[in-house]
């Protein structure tokens, strides 16, 4: 077991291996511990182990090197957060707020796409090098599901910012009222937004909105160097994190819907997608293959949602798995070791909400995220491969297990590596205790 470089602060976390619950014949062992929030890693050529740190408990993301039990820092000073490294041919290609950078292993940088629309609820993503050796990334929406609204901290310092289509559509005129932030006394005046607008700008019925390359909720792809930038697929929420299988297939994790804002949706969820070239894939109106028009998706006490979009493009194509509410699913990875499971089968890291519940979301957060779960990629079905044995995260019982996984790598040595992000401070989904990062190591008897 590694050590972090702040050991000390490592003991606010409890960590102990055998609270994990694993199928017969796995075991879990402690790889590193005392990671200040670790979001990404990937192994080189020669067995090194790099990872990021996300940067918000220090205001310094950086990218670290472990090689021969050392911790080293490759290079840092990103924009907070990073949300995902990896590497390719020598070179680490890292995304943080806005701007895709790349860095030599000896710490030469450079950025190489800017300008990316990151400056609402969700950033661009980690890249991916695809078969064609172009860069594949995803970039995230700045609403919750097309709508800015008072959940929207960012208004405060960034009143202009919107969501973007990723081609021609028309609007069907549909307003939310909401008090105006933006003044001394917001119970004084009443602003109306409309989808695709910013905040206080109101839509009118078949209002048009043009599409663009940076769209939100997309996938880009561009050459290594950054440029000839080009939209490769749109409609998504939150399309964290992207992987080709041994095929050369593109699939995605994304986020799906909360409820919460002018435009809440209750019940949606997480989507594994097969990612079609050129397709929209169902934000801001279908959720799993639904429209969110069903009763299902009404919150308690808030209205039942309607389309934004008078027409869509088509129907979009239903996701390869589906995760429940509040799964929060993030890395995954493929396994092609069949001495460690069935040769093909994407185990992925669901990070999961904790804290107090969003007001309108009738699903429990119980149930669901803060475990490794399993993706027969035959059928599509999901299964639970590592939990903690109470069913909670640790930092709610104050056991040794499982916190918030972020994400799973298959090493060189076949064991799979399972990095989690660190201990909530209670109560508080978005804070986290510092330096209580672990790399977890699952392996087969």
């Amino acid at each position: 077991m590694i050590e972090g470089t702040q050991k000390s602060e490592a003991t606010q976390r409890n960590i102990n291996p055998s609270d994990i619950s694993l199928p017969p014949g796995y075991n879990i062992e402690v790889f590193a511990q005392g990671l200040d929030l670790p979001v990404s890693m990937f192994f080189t050529e020669n067995g090194d182990l790099i990872f990021a740190e996300l940067g918000y408990t220090t205001g310094n993301p950086r990218i670290l090197r472990l090689s021969e039990g050392r911790f080293d820092v490759v290079a840092e000073n990103f924009n907070v957060p990073i949300t995902g490294i990896n590497y390719y041919d020598g070179v680490i290609y890292v995304s943080h707020s806005g701007f895709i950078s790349v860095v030599e292993l000896d710490g030469t940088r450079r950025n190489i796409i800017l300008g990316l629309p990151s400056n609402g609820d969700y950033n661009n993503n980690r890249v991916v090098i695809g078969p064609d050796e172009k860069m594949y990334f995803g970039q995230g929406t700045a609403t919750n599901s097309g709508v800015v609204g008072l959940d929207n901290d960012w208004v405060f310092t960034n009143p202009m910012v919107y969501d973007y289509s990723g081609e021609y559509v028309m609007l069907n005129g549909q307003n939310f009222e909401t008090e105006n932030i933006l003044i001394e006394n917001p119970q004084s005046e009443k602003l109306y937004t409309g989808a695709y607008s910013p905040y206080g700008i109101p839509n009118t019925p078949n209002e048009v909105r043009k599409g663009i390359t940076r769209a939100s909720g997309s996938i880009l792809r561009a050459n290594l160097d950054g440029s000839e930038l080009e939209l490769y697929a749109w409609g998504f929420r939150n399309p964290v994190y992207m992987k080709f299988d041994n095929v050369e297939r593109l699939f995605v994790a994304n986020n799906g819907y909360e409820a919460r804002g002018s435009r809440p949706i209750a019940n949606a969820v997480d989507e594994f997608f097969l990612v079609a070239p050129g397709i929209w894939h169902g934000w801001p109106d279908y959720s799993g293959g639904d429209p969110v028009t069903l009763p299902r998706f009404k919150p308690e006490g808030r209205e039942q949602p309607e389309f934004r979009l008078t027409q869509h493009p088509h129907i979009p194509p239903r996701p390869y798995a589906i995760f429940p509410t509040n799964s929060v699913i993030r890395g995954f990875d493929f396994n092609y070791n069949q001495a460690f499971g069935p040769f093909g089968d994407v185990y992925i890291a669901e990070f999961g909400r904790s804290g107090l519940r969003i007001r309108g979301d009738t699903t429990p957060y119980i149930g669901t995220g803060q475990r490794i779960s399993k993706i027969d990629m035959k059928t599509g079905g999901v299964s639970t491969f590592a939990i903690n044995r109470s069913g909670f995260p640790a930092s709610m019982t104050k056991e040794g297990g499982l916190e918030r996984p972020a994400e799973v790598v298959f090493g060189p040595d076949g064991a799979m590596y399972v990095l989690d992000l660190g201990w909530n401070v209670s109560m508080e989904s978005n804070l986290f205790v510092p330096n209580s990062g672990v790399i977890w190591r699952i392996y087969k008897e």
